[in-house]
């Protein structure tokens, strides 16, 4: 019947009563009507139907100003709302009408910037949280403070816990608003224990080391070693000069690279490892790395998408074994252009694990270390190949955003003793170039060949967004000469350069980063505005990401086994739209755990450097107080009551005012010390030191 009733209302341009939509589907008896009923609040708690607070019900795409999506509660107490991979739609805390986070909400959308005016859906089947003693008593208390609600755990589940155990706890029913009773269903370890605090929001966030039975006893029956007849009907590529460069703690690799020169044209290598060889479709292990989506990298903790057997050993491309592999071959001329190319399975040998460290230091520095004296002339001429693609993909409009990363250093108990600003070069560079090449050169076969696909989309920025952004710029007292009309990837590299000199940079190019559109998974391809390519897939990390995986398993399908029948392609037009949202979905979800692992770390980190002082950069500007990034990328919060005097905000300057006149505002340098620092909550407390030293401006 949902396909009926979203018929009926798609015509309709004004809401109906539930009676209305009963008459218009002709529905005569009482039993129809009760199943009307359910099912149009069903459609309205998927987001495909508003119901108005007159109980009127109109579809959702009729209605110009309300979207849906997934809300995430920052630490600044705001929400952003996922609205279907699109943009991030800002919520302001006093706007969200009672959603927490992780909510499936409607909101009304004026100026940008939204208000909560439906809860759809609330996701509580699984809840992580610590083991407290309250009142004497042993209880349940969420780690996810943005999600304002009380859980009781039945004393049965709670007898197998003590104080401090990290738990999975699901939800068995509601009895009262915000208040849930529920079950311990699984013991994540105790919070003092090492690693358990990042196991703990990885949990949170549905990511888990677990491998079920079914998945270990595929994994037991898989060769450790390649078999001469894995080898046949493949290229035998052994004896080449091929070799990996990754970073010095990796084990997991999946690309390995070789390069030739034949007149002025160069021929590179990209060999991938062959993963779908032993994740096949139907298998335990691929159900398993379908739903995990990805691996997820939490400080220096890997949680792999696949067993450790795969990711660290058969799959991987380490140095002086034999390895299968996909290889995607190009000869490129000295303009960048790939005139031809071929992809193949493959069989080699990595001749060297080299590291980007060591690699910079040839590239950069002109220093050799001890066992890379045969591969000086590759690296050389790999490096002067990737300038060629670099000078290419910037031509094209490819926009380098140069944003910094921490880089979390724990000591053996898992503690965070260092954060450290992660250093890319030339060598970081090249892997990067050669990797783009290749996504991109495998995309435009199978798109040529017009076969279902997963491909890596970027939309293009809308208008008012850059607008509003521009507009920002524009309060700082930097007037750009743009044209939004007609907006490319050279527009924003346009923009990017004419505040590269500015001494808010780093700040206005991540908030430009935030006003574009995210990058998904999709098997409709709309182009990667920010690589500036028409066609764009990921095929160069099968053991890390499940959306190479489906890559690779489409290539073997249709290239090596020449199933291209209507019945595959019937079948791959049904599955890849999903699987393309699932893995969406759960790149997000890593992306947000590892923010909140960066968070919790650096909050560590800083408790021991309580009383302290540091020279930082005004990052972002509310009206409760300042946020201040050091120069290692940890940032806090300078609380508003803190600074002397009274001091207003004022939005449209990004600036808190006092009534003296003096002003902070974003891009401004100030010094600071750490006055708390709670791993618990994440959050970091500075405040200002000798306020009139500071060189504030005076209006």
């Amino acid at each position: 019947m949902k396909d009926k009733i979203l018929e009926v209302l798609k015509e309709q341009t004004k809401g109906l009563t539930l009676i209305e939509i009963n008459d218009l589907l002709g529905l005569t008896t009482v039993d129809e009507y009760k199943n009307l009923r359910k099912d149009i609040m069903e459609l309205v708690s998927s987001g495909d139907v508003h119901k108005s607070k007159k109980d009127k019900f109109i579809l959702m795409e009729n209605c110009s100003s309300l979207l849906t999506g997934i809300i995430h509660i920052n630490k600044k107490g705001n929400g952003f709302v996922d609205t279907k991979y699109d943009y991030d739609t800002f919520v302001a805390r006093e706007n969200l009408n009672g959603a927490v986070d992780g909510d499936y909400v409607e909101i009304d959308v004026h100026d940008n910037e939204g208000i909560v005016v439906n809860i759809l859906k609330r996701d509580l089947t699984f809840l992580v949280g610590e083991i407290v003693k309250k009142h004497n008593k042993l209880a349940f208390e969420l780690d996810d403070k943005k999600k304002d609600i009380r859980v009781e755990i039945t004393k049965e589940t709670l007898d197998r816990c003590v104080e401090g155990h990290k738990v999975i706890v699901k939800i068995i029913k509601e009895l009262d608003t915000n208040y849930y009773l529920g079950k311990v269903t699984k013991i994540i370890g105790h919070k003092n224990d090492p690693g358990v605090d990042i196991l703990a929001i990885a949990a949170n966030h549905g990511i888990y080391l677990d491998v079920n039975d079914a998945v270990r006893e595929e994994v037991n029956a898989l060769p450790m070693e390649v078999s001469a007849e894995e080898m046949q009907n493949r290229h035998d590529l052994r004896d080449k000069v091929i070799f990996t460069i990754d970073g010095d703690d990796t084990k997991d690799i999946d690309d390995a690279i070789s390069i030739e020169k034949e007149g002025d044209n160069y021929r590179l290598g990209v060999h991938i490892a062959d993963v779908s060889h032993y994740v096949k479709e139907g298998t335990a292990l691929y159900d398993s790395a379908y739903e995990k989506g990805n691996s997820s990298y939490l400080a220096d903790t890997v949680l792999p998408m696949l067993p450790h057997e795969l990711s660290n050993g058969i799959c991987s491309l380490n140095e002086g074994v034999d390895r299968l592999a996909l290889t995607c071959e190009m000869l490129i001329n000295n303009n960048g252009k790939v005139i031809e190319h071929d992809i193949y399975p493959s069989v080699i040998n990595s001749k060297k694990k080299m590291t980007y460290k060591n690699v910079n230091k040839i590239l950069v520095d002109n220093e050799v270390p001890e066992g890379y004296e045969p591969f000086k002339d590759n690296l050389i001429m790999m490096e002067e190949l990737a300038q060629i693609l670099r000078k290419a993909k910037v031509a094209k409009g490819y926009i380098n955003f140069e944003l910094d990363e921490a880089k979390v250093i724990q000591d053996e108990n898992g503690k965070a003793i260092d954060i450290v600003k992660r250093v890319t070069s030339l060598g970081e560079n090249l892997i990067e170039d050669f990797m783009v090449v290749a996504n991109e050169t495998v995309a435009l076969h199978i798109e040529n060949m017009d076969l279902p696909f997963v491909y890596r989309v970027h939309g293009t920025p809308r208008e008012e967004k850059i607008t509003e952004f521009l507009n920002l710029v524009k309060t700082l007292g930097y007037s750009l000469s743009v044209d939004t009309k007609e907006i490319t990837p050279i527009t924003m590299q346009e923009i990017l350069a004419a505040l590269e000199d500015k001494k808010e940079y780093k700040i206005l190019s991540d908030m430009l980063l935030r006003s574009m559109k995210k990058a998904v998974y999709s098997a409709n391809n709309i182009g990667h505005f920010g690589l500036a390519s028409k066609t764009y897939t990921h095929f160069t990390s099968p053991i890390r990401r499940f959306s190479d995986l489906i890559v690779h398993t489409l290539l073997r399908k249709y290239l090596f086994e020449h199933k291209i029948d209507i019945e595959t392609i019937r079948y791959y037009e049904a599955y890849l739209p999903t699987a393309c949202d699932n893995i969406s979905e759960r790149e997000i979800e890593s992306q947000e755990a590892e923010r909140e692992v960066l968070d919790m770390k650096m909050a560590e980190f800083m408790t021991d450097h309580i009383g302290e002082e540091y020279e930082g950069i005004i990052t972002g500007v509310t009206n409760f107080g300042l946020f201040v990034q050091l120069p290692n990328l940890v940032e806090g919060l300078v609380h508003i009551s803190t600074l002397d005097g009274f001091y207003n905000y004022v939005p449209e300057l990004l600036s808190l005012v006092s009534e003296n006149n003096i002003k902070y505002t974003i891009g401004d340098t100030v010094k600071v010390k750490v006055v708390g620092a709670s791993k618990e909550a994440r959050t970091i407390d500075f405040e200002i030191v000798n306020n009139n030293e500071n060189g504030r401006d005076k209006e």
